[in-house]
């Protein structure tokens, strides 16, 4: 899923961002790419775990963003890509994770995708 102007829901403020999923990494990664130089900037992932379950839940575990892209709203925009990834799929999730379940908090739109209600152990 690639971001850009136009295409963007209202909490993403960045564009050209890029979600990847690396399966043998068992996490989505989010890159930025540079239309002028060509090049990608690693900015961070949400590792998952997927349960044995034929049609599988994701089981987020952790929010990471480099930390020079701290608090400028990349790791929400991660977490929406995700999730909107994961809608389009009608995949269900359940979460592990404290910075997902602050942003299930302000954005409970994307509840309808939790498998089962997880509080972060």
């Amino acid at each position: 899923m690639t971001t850009s102007p136009g295409s963007l829901p209202d909490k993403i403020v960045h564009t050209h961002l890029r979600l990847v999923d690396v399966p043998a990494k068992d996490r989505f990664e989010l890159h930025q790419d540079n239309p002028d130089t060509g090049t990608s900037t690693f900015i961070g992932f949400i590792g998952y775990r997927m349960t044995e379950e034929e049609d599988g839940v994701y089981v987020l575990q952790h929010t990471i963003v480099a930390e020079e892209f701290g608090r400028q709203g990349y790791a929400r925009a991660l977490a929406t890509l995700v999730f909107e990834q994961l809608k389009k799929q009608e995949q269900k999730f359940t979460n592990q994770c404290s910075y997902i379940e602050d942003y299930l908090r302000r954005y409970p739109e994307y509840r309808e995708l939790v498998a089962t209600e997880n509080t972060n152990p």
